[in-house]
């Protein structure tokens, strides 16, 4: 009885704290967008499912579905792509004091204000005038752009950014992943003549379930909500509509036009989709979490 009391009064205040911060706000967005909500109104008109049914007839919504599906499986593919060789070549490096260097300098841009380094990117690097992109072209004799007038282009560079800002902190998930693998399953394998990528794939990716099953739910789950580079790089979705993705949709829909309850029912949208891509993933990579 009084572990019974313990267990409860540690989990009570986390219980509610999610109930207050987490599931009213989503309760509470959800019925929104029931409503022609609009924040400077004194009257909120009741639509029932007219803001769901706009949804299917918007073709800015669709457009901003495919991209963020197409930003996310390129950029979540490539993560983990990057990330376990970054993680492996980490892992064989004989030395603790270079692992924990290599470790932190691409850990580094994870805890940078995506908003900062997006700015420094935006101007620094893909800025028109002066920009590195365009003077690495000059060089090369290529013709400087204009890359915010560009389509699939600008996603890109978008890609390209995120990955960068992001890798260090997979990166760190895979090498304990690696590390936590028992050598004595490496060593047998290399006894039998298997070499080191067949070992790699065949012994420690395996083994790696639950921490492979992870990073890539995690990862698919945060790359469908990324808002603050979108924000920077094309806050009014670039040209038409090439990288509009479903969170900048939804704060201009919210801010720009002031239509909250038809931004809700986008926000429903997204939440449908990252649901179902997190269960299809969870079904498909199963892991056994279970101890025996």
């Amino acid at each position: 009885m009084k572990n019974n009391r313990f267990v409860a009064s540690v989990l009570i205040p986390g219980f509610i704290f999610l109930i207050i911060f987490s599931v009213f706000p989503v309760a509470y967005g959800l019925g929104i967008s029931f409503f022609d909500y609009n924040p400077a109104s004194s009257y909120q008109e009741f639509l029932g499912l007219e803001n769901y049914k706009r949804l299917l007839t918007d073709k800015v919504f669709w457009i901003s579905v495919k991209n963020t599906v197409v930003f996310c499986v390129i950029a979540v593919t490539a993560n983990i792509i990057i990330t376990l060789f970054l993680a492996k070549i980490i892992s064989i490096i004989p030395s603790k004091g270079l692992k924990t260097l290599f470790r932190t300098i691409l850990f580094i841009p994870c805890i940078a204000p995506m908003v900062g380094t997006s700015m420094v990117w935006k101007y620094g690097i893909v800025g028109t005038d002066g920009g590195l992109l365009n003077r690495i072209m000059s060089i090369f004799g290529m013709v400087p752009r204009n890359w915010y007038l560009t389509t699939w282009q600008m996603l890109a560079i978008i890609i390209v950014y995120t990955l960068w800002a992001d890798i260090g902190y997979n990166v760190v998930l895979f090498t304990a992943g690696i590390e936590a693998v028992p050598k004595v399953f490496d060593e047998a394998a290399e006894l039998d003549g298997a070499g080191p990528i067949r070992r790699f794939i065949m012994i420690k990716l395996p083994l790696m379930g639950r921490t492979f099953v992870f990073v890539a739910i995690m990862t698919m789950a945060n790359y469908f909500q990324m808002f603050a580079q979108f924000s920077v790089f094309v806050p009014d979705g670039g040209r038409n509509n090439a990288a509009m993705v479903l969170t900048n949709y939804v704060y201009r829909t919210s801010f720009g036009s002031y239509d909250m309850g038809y931004a809700s029912a986008i926000a429903a949208g997204l939440f449908v989709i990252v649901f179902i891509v997190a269960m299809i993933q969870n079904r498909i990579m199963r892991a056994d979490w279970s101890y025996e």
